[in-house]
């Protein structure tokens, strides 16, 4: 059972034989002799029916088993971590808090909210992976993830964040070498910029209000993240689609200019925090930076 001290020592001569790559190194990190961690390695194997790690004349590799049995591993001892210095803080946010969300919603949303957030906690520490491709929570090793489009059934527990809306812009210096679409059909003529990679929703949906059919860009410049694809539409390569939270100030100031307002049909995209089910209470440190994200975090207020 996971009652039984022994298992928690295990998990730890583990990981630190997989950080270390070296039986022998992680005995001395983890205060044991070579021979006692061998046998504490043979042990766990054993009672998992797997191989983890492999000796090899180049050193130690770490199986495919090892490494998903390592990811959850690491994610036990964090959390038992943490766990004690929150009890030894009478229960305020205490440790580190991992978040995978996208560029812009990182940019735009997350990193303007925190200042107050981290004023009031001084012990809270926040570690941010920009990615816009979605990633599972274990293999990044995140406690939340902020993610765009709607939320399938899964292990999930999601918060919304409402609904973002989208616009078509470009910048002043593009429209004046180029000129201004006139309709959907004229963007035929014009430098596209879109994402890189397959969405799960076309990001391109044109046309009247409630009649929006998804459009194929045939972009000519497309980039990894919408972060990107604003520094190309801000330096005048093409016409870009993206967020309005993302652009809003861009729009604001003069650098973009809204295009096709009238074929915009209203489409919103939805952004929600989420984080694994468990069989317990989330740790304060987590649960207050979702309360916080659901309050200050919204993509469709802004100040």
């Amino acid at each position: 059972m996971l009652g039984d001290p022994s298992r928690l020592r295990e998990l730890e001569i583990f990981a630190a034989v997989v950080a270390e790559e070296s039986f022998s190194a992680a005995a001395r990190a983890v205060g044991l002799t070579p021979s006692a961690v061998s046998k504490a390695m043979a042990r766990l194997e054993r009672r998992l029916g797997a191989r983890l790690v492999a000796r090899t004349t180049r050193g130690l590799t770490v199986t495919a088993e090892g490494r998903d049995y390592h990811l959850r591993a690491v994610a036990i001892l964090a959390a038992l971590d943490a766990a004690e210095r929150e009890a030894a803080s009478g229960g305020r946010p205490v440790g580190e808090v991992q978040i995978t969300t996208s560029a812009s919603y990182a940019h735009h949303i997350l990193y303007p909210s925190l200042p107050p957030l981290l004023a009031a906690n001084p012990a809270l520490k926040v570690v941010v992976s920009e990615t816009d491709v979605v990633v599972g929570l274990i293999d990044a090793e995140a406690d939340i993830a902020v993610r765009a489009g709607e939320m399938p059934s899964s292990a999930l527990v999601a918060r919304s964040l409402s609904r973002a809306r989208r616009v078509v812009v470009a910048a002043p210096t593009y429209l004046a070498s180029r000129g201004r679409p006139g309709d959907v059909a004229s963007l035929a003529e014009h430098d596209l910029i879109d994402f890189g990679y397959r969405r799960r929703e076309p990001t391109w949906r044109l046309g009247p209000h409630d009649d929006g059919r998804a459009f194929d860009p045939r972009a000519r410049l497309k980039a990894s993240d919408g972060e990107a694809i604003r520094s190309m539409a801000l330096a005048g390569l093409g016409i870009a689609r993206l967020t309005e939270f993302s652009v809003r100030e861009d729009i604001a100031a003069g650098r973009l200019v809204s295009l096709l307002t009238d074929a915009d049909p209203g489409d919103t995209e939805p952004f929600h925090a989420v984080w694994l089910k468990s069989g317990g209470p989330l740790p304060a440190r987590v649960r207050l930076v979702l309360d916080h994200l659901a309050t200050h975090g919204k993509v469709d207020q802004f100040d």
